[in-house]
Protein backbone atom coordinates (compact mmCIF):
# COMPACT_ATOMS: atom_id res chain seq x y z
CA UNK A 1 0.00 0.00 0.00
CA UNK A 2 2.79 2.02 1.13
CA UNK A 3 4.17 2.04 -2.45
CA UNK A 4 1.80 2.65 -4.34
CA UNK A 5 0.31 5.74 -2.16
CA UNK A 6 4.45 7.03 -3.32
CA UNK A 7 3.78 5.91 -7.12
CA UNK A 8 0.38 7.35 -7.28
CA UNK A 9 1.83 10.85 -5.57
CA UNK A 10 5.48 10.79 -7.85
CA UNK A 11 2.86 10.55 -10.80
CA UNK A 12 0.26 13.64 -9.91
CA UNK A 13 3.34 15.91 -8.82
CA UNK A 14 4.87 14.85 -12.86
CA UNK A 15 1.26 15.29 -14.61
CA UNK A 16 0.84 18.81 -12.41
CA UNK A 17 4.15 19.74 -13.04
CA UNK A 18 4.07 19.01 -16.86
CA UNK A 19 0.66 20.56 -17.31
CA UNK A 20 1.58 23.87 -15.72
CA UNK A 21 3.77 24.55 -18.76
CA UNK A 22 0.87 25.15 -21.07
CA UNK A 23 0.91 28.62 -22.70
CA UNK A 24 4.62 30.03 -21.58
CA UNK A 25 5.62 31.96 -23.53
CA UNK A 26 8.63 34.07 -22.16
CA UNK A 27 11.70 33.88 -20.07
CA UNK A 28 9.72 36.29 -17.02
CA UNK A 29 6.94 33.79 -17.66
CA UNK A 30 9.66 30.72 -16.79
CA UNK A 31 11.06 33.23 -13.70
CA UNK A 32 8.54 34.26 -12.20
CA UNK A 33 4.97 33.33 -13.79
CA UNK A 34 2.39 35.84 -14.17
CA UNK A 35 2.99 37.44 -11.33
CA UNK A 36 -0.85 37.69 -9.73
CA UNK A 37 -0.39 34.60 -6.39
CA UNK A 38 -2.00 35.54 -3.51
CA UNK A 39 -0.55 35.36 0.20
CA UNK A 40 -1.88 32.06 1.02
CA UNK A 41 0.36 30.52 -2.30
CA UNK A 42 3.40 32.74 -1.33
CA UNK A 43 3.32 30.84 2.00
CA UNK A 44 3.13 27.33 0.90
CA UNK A 45 5.59 27.97 -2.39
CA UNK A 46 7.93 29.52 0.56
CA UNK A 47 7.77 26.96 3.01
CA UNK A 48 7.94 24.28 0.69
CA UNK A 49 10.86 25.54 -1.00
CA UNK A 50 13.09 26.79 1.64
CA UNK A 51 12.27 23.71 4.61
CA UNK A 52 14.86 21.28 3.34
CA UNK A 53 16.66 18.33 3.94
CA UNK A 54 18.70 20.20 6.32
CA UNK A 55 15.63 21.54 8.29
CA UNK A 56 13.57 18.47 8.40
CA UNK A 57 15.85 14.97 8.43
CA UNK A 58 19.22 17.14 9.35
CA UNK A 59 16.97 18.94 12.10
CA UNK A 60 15.99 15.28 13.66
CA UNK A 61 19.53 13.92 13.41
CA UNK A 62 21.23 16.98 15.00
CA UNK A 63 18.53 16.92 17.88
CA UNK A 64 19.30 13.02 18.69
CA UNK A 65 22.97 14.75 19.06
CA UNK A 66 22.90 17.52 20.43
CA UNK A 67 19.73 18.42 21.68
CA UNK A 68 16.93 20.74 20.96
CA UNK A 69 19.94 23.61 20.77
CA UNK A 70 19.66 22.77 17.44
CA UNK A 71 15.85 23.69 17.09
CA UNK A 72 16.63 27.55 18.46
CA UNK A 73 19.28 27.59 15.95
CA UNK A 74 17.07 27.08 13.62
CA UNK A 75 14.31 29.92 14.46
CA UNK A 76 17.32 32.59 13.43
CA UNK A 77 16.04 31.06 9.98
CA UNK A 78 12.46 32.25 11.61
CA UNK A 79 13.76 35.46 12.30
CA UNK A 80 15.11 35.98 8.84
CA UNK A 81 11.75 35.50 7.66
CA UNK A 82 9.97 37.76 9.40
CA UNK A 83 12.57 40.24 9.18
CA UNK A 84 12.27 39.94 4.79
CA UNK A 85 8.03 40.35 5.56
CA UNK A 86 8.29 43.33 7.98
CA UNK A 87 10.88 45.54 5.87
CA UNK A 88 11.86 44.32 2.46
CA UNK A 89 8.75 42.32 0.65
CA UNK A 90 6.56 45.93 1.92
CA UNK A 91 8.93 47.53 -0.72
CA UNK A 92 8.33 44.88 -3.46
CA UNK A 93 6.09 47.31 -5.56
CA UNK A 94 8.86 49.22 -6.49
CA UNK A 95 10.46 46.36 -8.65
CA UNK A 96 7.36 45.73 -11.12
CA UNK A 97 9.48 44.59 -14.09
CA UNK A 98 12.93 42.56 -12.58
CA UNK A 99 12.70 39.07 -12.84
CA UNK A 100 15.63 37.98 -10.57
CA UNK A 101 18.72 38.97 -7.93
CA UNK A 102 20.91 40.29 -10.36
CA UNK A 103 18.09 42.57 -12.31
CA UNK A 104 17.67 44.61 -8.57
CA UNK A 105 21.67 44.44 -8.20
CA UNK A 106 21.93 46.76 -11.65
CA UNK A 107 19.30 49.23 -10.76
CA UNK A 108 22.37 49.98 -7.66
CA UNK A 109 25.08 49.65 -9.40
CA UNK A 110 24.92 48.63 -12.66
CA UNK A 111 26.02 45.96 -14.94
CA UNK A 112 28.77 44.85 -13.96
CA UNK A 113 27.47 44.08 -10.30
CA UNK A 114 24.62 42.33 -12.21
CA UNK A 115 26.94 39.57 -13.83
CA UNK A 116 28.47 39.49 -10.81
CA UNK A 117 25.76 38.46 -8.66
CA UNK A 118 24.41 36.19 -11.65
CA UNK A 119 28.03 34.03 -11.24
CA UNK A 120 27.26 33.43 -7.43
CA UNK A 121 23.37 32.82 -8.43
CA UNK A 122 24.38 30.41 -10.45
CA UNK A 123 27.39 28.60 -8.37
CA UNK A 124 25.08 29.11 -5.00
CA UNK A 125 22.14 27.30 -6.97
CA UNK A 126 23.82 24.46 -8.28
CA UNK A 127 25.59 23.46 -5.42
CA UNK A 128 22.23 23.41 -3.21
CA UNK A 129 20.74 20.85 -6.35
CA UNK A 130 23.44 18.94 -5.82
CA UNK A 131 23.40 18.65 -1.75
CA UNK A 132 19.01 17.78 -2.63
CA UNK A 133 20.33 15.15 -5.56
CA UNK A 134 22.21 13.50 -2.77
CA UNK A 135 19.62 13.74 -0.19
CA UNK A 136 17.09 12.13 -2.89
CA UNK A 137 19.39 9.29 -3.30
CA UNK A 138 19.46 8.24 0.47
CA UNK A 139 15.71 8.94 1.07
CA UNK A 140 14.96 6.03 -2.08
CA UNK A 141 17.36 3.55 -0.39
CA UNK A 142 16.68 3.88 3.43
CA UNK A 143 12.43 4.24 2.71
CA UNK A 144 12.17 1.75 -0.18
CA UNK A 145 15.12 0.17 -0.67
CA UNK A 146 16.10 1.61 -3.65
CA UNK A 147 19.26 1.83 -4.60
CA UNK A 148 21.14 5.21 -3.87
CA UNK A 149 21.86 5.97 -7.79
CA UNK A 150 18.11 4.27 -9.38
CA UNK A 151 16.61 6.88 -6.34
CA UNK A 152 18.47 10.03 -7.87
CA UNK A 153 17.69 9.21 -11.25
CA UNK A 154 13.71 8.61 -10.46
CA UNK A 155 12.98 11.59 -8.43
CA UNK A 156 15.56 13.85 -9.95
CA UNK A 157 14.34 12.70 -13.49
CA UNK A 158 10.70 14.42 -12.06
CA UNK A 159 11.99 17.36 -11.14
CA UNK A 160 14.05 18.15 -14.04
CA UNK A 161 10.99 17.04 -16.37
CA UNK A 162 8.48 18.87 -14.71
CA UNK A 163 10.78 22.49 -14.02
CA UNK A 164 11.75 22.42 -17.34
CA UNK A 165 8.76 22.23 -19.02
CA UNK A 166 6.84 24.62 -16.82
CA UNK A 167 8.83 26.56 -15.20
CA UNK A 168 8.13 28.91 -12.28
CA UNK A 169 4.27 28.10 -12.47
CA UNK A 170 5.45 24.50 -12.28
CA UNK A 171 6.97 24.74 -9.16
CA UNK A 172 4.80 26.80 -7.57
CA UNK A 173 1.87 24.57 -7.86
CA UNK A 174 4.11 21.62 -7.19
CA UNK A 175 5.28 23.21 -4.41
CA UNK A 176 1.60 23.66 -2.94
CA UNK A 177 1.05 19.83 -3.33
CA UNK A 178 3.99 19.16 -1.74
CA UNK A 179 3.43 21.78 1.46
CA UNK A 180 0.36 20.16 2.20
CA UNK A 181 1.36 16.64 2.43
CA UNK A 182 4.87 17.51 4.11
CA UNK A 183 2.34 19.82 6.43
CA UNK A 184 0.25 16.60 7.44
CA UNK A 185 2.52 13.90 7.41
CA UNK A 186 5.76 14.76 9.94
CA UNK A 187 3.59 16.22 12.19
CA UNK A 188 1.76 12.92 12.37
CA UNK A 189 4.52 11.04 12.78
CA UNK A 190 5.61 12.92 15.60
CA UNK A 191 1.81 12.36 16.93
CA UNK A 192 2.40 8.40 16.03
CA UNK A 193 5.92 8.33 17.69
CA UNK A 194 4.74 10.37 21.29
CA UNK A 195 1.21 7.96 21.43
CA UNK A 196 3.72 4.67 21.00
CA UNK A 197 6.05 5.86 23.64
CA UNK A 198 3.40 6.50 26.56
CA UNK A 199 3.42 10.81 26.10
CA UNK A 200 6.27 12.67 26.05
CA UNK A 201 7.08 12.53 29.73
CA UNK A 202 8.66 8.80 28.55
CA UNK A 203 10.95 11.17 25.91
CA UNK A 204 11.52 13.74 29.60
CA UNK A 205 13.18 9.76 31.71
CA UNK A 206 14.68 8.84 28.79
CA UNK A 207 16.73 11.64 26.93
CA UNK A 208 20.17 12.94 28.86
CA UNK A 209 19.34 16.37 30.58
CA UNK A 210 21.89 17.89 28.19
CA UNK A 211 19.66 17.51 25.60
CA UNK A 212 17.10 19.87 26.92
CA UNK A 213 20.15 22.59 27.55
CA UNK A 214 20.23 25.50 25.60
CA UNK A 215 23.27 26.09 24.21
CA UNK A 216 24.36 22.74 24.11
CA UNK A 217 26.93 21.33 26.62
CA UNK A 218 29.05 20.96 23.90
CA UNK A 219 28.98 24.01 22.36
CA UNK A 220 30.14 28.06 23.62
CA UNK A 221 27.44 30.65 23.54
CA UNK A 222 30.01 32.18 21.23
CA UNK A 223 30.00 29.55 18.67
CA UNK A 224 25.91 29.13 19.58
CA UNK A 225 25.38 33.05 18.65
CA UNK A 226 27.61 32.66 15.56
CA UNK A 227 25.52 29.41 14.08
CA UNK A 228 22.25 31.36 14.96
CA UNK A 229 23.64 34.81 12.66
CA UNK A 230 24.85 31.85 9.77
CA UNK A 231 20.84 30.53 9.98
CA UNK A 232 19.86 34.14 9.81
CA UNK A 233 22.09 35.66 7.11
CA UNK A 234 22.85 32.35 5.36
CA UNK A 235 19.66 32.13 2.72
CA UNK A 236 18.85 35.68 3.11
CA UNK A 237 17.79 36.78 0.06
CA UNK A 238 19.15 33.70 -2.18
CA UNK A 239 18.04 33.89 -6.11
CA UNK A 240 14.87 31.33 -5.58
CA UNK A 241 13.75 33.43 -2.12
CA UNK A 242 14.08 36.98 -4.25
CA UNK A 243 12.06 34.97 -7.29
CA UNK A 244 9.09 34.43 -4.82
CA UNK A 245 8.95 38.01 -3.23
CA UNK A 246 8.36 38.84 -7.31
CA UNK A 247 5.40 36.34 -7.69
CA UNK A 248 3.15 38.07 -5.23
CA UNK A 249 0.16 40.11 -7.11
CA UNK A 250 1.01 42.82 -4.96
CA UNK A 251 3.61 43.57 -1.70
CA UNK A 252 1.35 43.48 0.81
CA UNK A 253 0.26 39.56 -0.27
CA UNK A 254 4.17 39.02 -0.26
CA UNK A 255 4.72 40.29 2.84
CA UNK A 256 1.63 38.56 4.28
CA UNK A 257 2.75 35.15 2.56
CA UNK A 258 6.30 35.83 4.30
CA UNK A 259 5.51 36.57 7.21
CA UNK A 260 2.91 33.56 7.51
CA UNK A 261 5.95 31.23 6.27
CA UNK A 262 8.12 32.61 9.41
CA UNK A 263 5.67 32.23 11.70
CA UNK A 264 4.89 28.08 9.94
CA UNK A 265 8.63 27.75 10.62
CA UNK A 266 8.64 27.77 14.14
CA UNK A 267 6.92 24.82 15.55
CA UNK A 268 7.77 23.31 12.54
CA UNK A 269 11.39 22.72 13.54
CA UNK A 270 9.95 22.00 16.52
CA UNK A 271 8.04 18.90 14.90
CA UNK A 272 11.21 17.91 13.06
CA UNK A 273 13.55 18.16 15.68
CA UNK A 274 11.13 16.04 18.31
CA UNK A 275 10.97 13.00 16.09
CA UNK A 276 14.87 12.87 16.57
CA UNK A 277 14.03 12.98 20.38
CA UNK A 278 11.78 10.28 19.31
CA UNK A 279 13.98 8.29 17.97
CA UNK A 280 16.31 8.99 20.91
CA UNK A 281 14.09 7.42 23.43
CA UNK A 282 13.20 4.26 21.33
CA UNK A 283 16.72 3.27 19.91
CA UNK A 284 19.59 5.07 21.88
CA UNK A 285 22.32 3.44 19.37
CA UNK A 286 20.88 4.25 16.52
CA UNK A 287 22.86 6.05 13.46
CA UNK A 288 21.44 9.38 14.19
CA UNK A 289 21.20 10.37 10.28
CA UNK A 290 18.61 7.49 10.56
CA UNK A 291 16.56 9.52 13.35
CA UNK A 292 13.51 10.59 10.84
CA UNK A 293 13.44 7.66 8.60
CA UNK A 294 13.80 4.91 11.47
CA UNK A 295 10.44 6.57 13.60
CA UNK A 296 8.73 7.07 10.08
CA UNK A 297 9.17 3.15 9.52
CA UNK A 298 8.93 1.89 13.11
CA UNK A 299 5.76 4.11 14.53
CA UNK A 300 3.65 4.91 11.59
CA UNK A 301 1.02 1.96 10.07
CA UNK A 302 0.69 1.56 6.92
CA UNK A 303 -1.05 3.63 4.82
CA UNK A 304 -0.42 6.46 6.94
CA UNK A 305 3.82 5.64 6.06
CA UNK A 306 3.51 5.75 2.31
CA UNK A 307 1.89 9.68 3.09
CA UNK A 308 4.74 10.27 5.32
CA UNK A 309 7.30 9.21 3.02
CA UNK A 310 6.17 11.03 0.07
CA UNK A 311 6.18 14.35 2.71
CA UNK A 312 10.02 13.22 3.21
CA UNK A 313 10.38 13.54 -0.82
CA UNK A 314 8.37 16.19 -1.04
CA UNK A 315 10.98 17.99 1.07
CA UNK A 316 13.62 17.70 -1.25
CA UNK A 317 11.77 17.76 -4.65
CA UNK A 318 10.52 20.99 -3.71
CA UNK A 319 14.22 22.86 -3.06
CA UNK A 320 15.75 21.42 -5.98
CA UNK A 321 13.00 22.21 -8.01
CA UNK A 322 13.69 26.37 -7.00
CA UNK A 323 17.27 25.94 -7.15
CA UNK A 324 16.41 24.67 -10.50
CA UNK A 325 14.61 27.67 -11.82
CA UNK A 326 17.02 30.04 -10.48
CA UNK A 327 20.08 28.97 -11.74
CA UNK A 328 18.77 28.72 -14.77
CA UNK A 329 17.23 32.19 -14.69
CA UNK A 330 20.16 33.76 -13.31
CA UNK A 331 22.54 32.35 -15.97
CA UNK A 332 20.21 33.34 -18.55
CA UNK A 333 18.92 36.72 -17.60
CA UNK A 334 22.38 37.86 -15.20
CA UNK A 335 24.91 36.33 -17.36
CA UNK A 336 23.96 35.74 -21.06
CA UNK A 337 21.81 38.76 -21.91
CA UNK A 338 24.13 41.36 -20.49
CA UNK A 339 27.20 39.97 -22.29
CA UNK A 340 25.34 39.92 -25.63
CA UNK A 341 25.83 42.53 -28.24
CA UNK A 342 22.86 41.29 -30.12
CA UNK A 343 20.02 40.88 -27.99
CA UNK A 344 17.72 37.53 -27.69
CA UNK A 345 14.69 36.83 -29.00
CA UNK A 346 11.89 36.18 -26.46
CA UNK A 347 11.02 32.63 -27.85
CA UNK A 348 15.51 31.92 -27.95
CA UNK A 349 15.18 33.44 -24.13
CA UNK A 350 12.82 31.03 -22.69
CA UNK A 351 14.20 28.04 -24.83
CA UNK A 352 18.08 28.55 -23.65
CA UNK A 353 16.36 29.33 -20.00
CA UNK A 354 14.80 25.02 -20.81
CA UNK A 355 18.27 23.83 -21.64
CA UNK A 356 20.22 25.51 -19.18
CA UNK A 357 17.38 24.22 -16.20
CA UNK A 358 17.69 20.50 -17.88
CA UNK A 359 21.36 20.88 -18.16
CA UNK A 360 22.29 22.31 -14.30
CA UNK A 361 19.95 19.31 -13.13
CA UNK A 362 22.10 16.55 -15.35
CA UNK A 363 25.34 17.79 -14.24
CA UNK A 364 24.03 17.91 -10.58
CA UNK A 365 23.13 14.30 -11.10
CA UNK A 366 26.64 13.20 -12.65
CA UNK A 367 28.50 14.81 -10.54
CA UNK A 368 26.56 13.45 -6.97
CA UNK A 369 27.27 10.13 -8.69
CA UNK A 370 30.80 10.26 -9.75
CA UNK A 371 32.72 13.43 -8.49
CA UNK A 372 31.64 14.03 -5.21
CA UNK A 373 34.73 16.72 -4.96
CA UNK A 374 33.24 19.00 -7.40
CA UNK A 375 30.13 18.73 -5.31
CA UNK A 376 31.60 20.08 -2.96
CA UNK A 377 32.50 22.85 -3.96
CA UNK A 378 29.85 24.12 -5.37
CA UNK A 379 28.08 23.92 -2.04
CA UNK A 380 31.03 25.62 -0.46
CA UNK A 381 30.23 28.39 -2.76
CA UNK A 382 27.31 28.84 -0.25
CA UNK A 383 29.41 30.55 2.19
CA UNK A 384 29.84 33.39 -0.26
CA UNK A 385 26.36 34.50 -1.15
CA UNK A 386 25.91 36.41 2.34
CA UNK A 387 28.98 38.20 2.48
CA UNK A 388 29.47 38.85 -1.33
CA UNK A 389 25.73 39.82 -1.97
CA UNK A 390 22.88 40.31 1.02
CA UNK A 391 24.30 43.75 2.10
CA UNK A 392 24.61 45.46 -1.19
CA UNK A 393 21.35 43.61 -2.67
CA UNK A 394 19.49 44.31 1.07
CA UNK A 395 20.57 47.90 0.59
CA UNK A 396 18.81 48.64 -2.90
CA UNK A 397 15.68 47.05 -1.54
CA UNK A 398 15.85 49.41 1.51
CA UNK A 399 15.81 52.62 -1.09
CA UNK A 400 19.69 53.19 0.74
CA UNK A 401 21.77 55.61 -1.10
CA UNK A 402 24.00 53.73 -2.97
CA UNK A 403 27.73 53.85 -4.83
CA UNK A 404 29.30 51.36 -7.14
CA UNK A 405 32.60 51.83 -4.98
CA UNK A 406 30.02 50.43 -2.13
CA UNK A 407 29.49 47.37 -4.20
CA UNK A 408 33.05 46.56 -4.97
CA UNK A 409 34.39 47.87 -1.86
CA UNK A 410 32.51 45.28 0.31
CA UNK A 411 32.19 42.03 -2.39
CA UNK A 412 35.74 42.55 -1.72
CA UNK A 413 36.35 43.08 1.72
CA UNK A 414 33.21 40.03 2.55
CA UNK A 415 34.98 37.27 0.00
CA UNK A 416 37.97 38.51 2.46
CA UNK A 417 36.98 38.05 5.26
CA UNK A 418 35.22 34.83 4.84
CA UNK A 419 38.50 33.31 3.01
CA UNK A 420 41.26 34.69 6.02
CA UNK A 421 39.00 33.54 8.78
CA UNK A 422 38.17 30.28 7.62
CA UNK A 423 40.99 29.66 5.63
CA UNK A 424 44.06 31.21 7.31
CA UNK A 425 42.75 31.44 11.00
CA UNK A 426 40.81 27.92 10.66
CA UNK A 427 37.19 29.33 12.73
CA UNK A 428 38.73 31.13 15.72
CA UNK A 429 36.36 30.02 19.00
CA UNK A 430 33.98 27.96 16.12
CA UNK A 431 32.72 31.45 14.83
CA UNK A 432 31.86 31.02 11.47
CA UNK A 433 33.40 32.79 8.56
CA UNK A 434 30.05 33.51 6.78
CA UNK A 435 29.02 35.99 9.79
CA UNK A 436 32.43 37.64 9.80
CA UNK A 437 31.95 38.11 6.32
CA UNK A 438 29.03 39.58 6.26
CA UNK A 439 30.33 42.14 9.02
CA UNK A 440 33.46 42.78 6.93
CA UNK A 441 30.93 43.68 3.59
CA UNK A 442 28.44 45.92 5.87
CA UNK A 443 32.13 47.94 7.06
CA UNK A 444 33.33 48.67 3.98
CA UNK A 445 29.96 49.12 2.08
CA UNK A 446 29.19 51.73 4.42
CA UNK A 447 32.52 53.33 4.86
CA UNK A 448 32.96 53.24 1.08
CA UNK A 449 29.49 54.58 -0.09
CA UNK A 450 29.76 57.32 2.88
CA UNK A 451 32.83 58.49 1.52
CA UNK A 452 31.71 58.61 -2.66
CA UNK A 453 28.69 59.59 -1.64
CA UNK A 454 30.15 63.49 -0.16
CA UNK A 455 32.44 63.24 -3.26
CA UNK A 456 29.54 63.21 -5.52
CA UNK A 457 27.59 65.90 -3.71
CA UNK A 458 30.49 68.08 -3.62
CA UNK A 459 30.95 67.63 -7.16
Amino acid sequence: MDYAIIIFYLFVILLVGLWSGRGMKSLQDFSVSHRSYGSIVIFATLSASFIGGGFSIGNAEKVFRFGIANIVLLWGFSLKEILVARFIAPKMDNFPNVISAGDIMEQGYGKSAKVITGFFSVFLCAGIVGAQVGAMGLIFKVFLGIEPIWGILIGCGIVIAYSTIGGMRAVVLTDIIQFCVLAIGLPAALIFGIVKLGGFSAIREAVPASHFSVPADSMTIGAFLSLFLTFLFGETLVPPYVQRLLIGKDAKHTARGTMLSGIFSIPFFVVTGAIGLVALTLDPKLDPNLAMPFVICTVLPAGVRGVVIAGVISIVMSSADSFLNGAATACINDIVKPLRKKPLSERHELLLAKLLNCFVGIFAVVFAIKISSILDILIYAYNFWAPVILVPLAAVFLGVRVTKAGFFSGTIAGAAGVLIWNGLLKSPMGISGLVIGVFCNLIAFALANKIYASDDERD
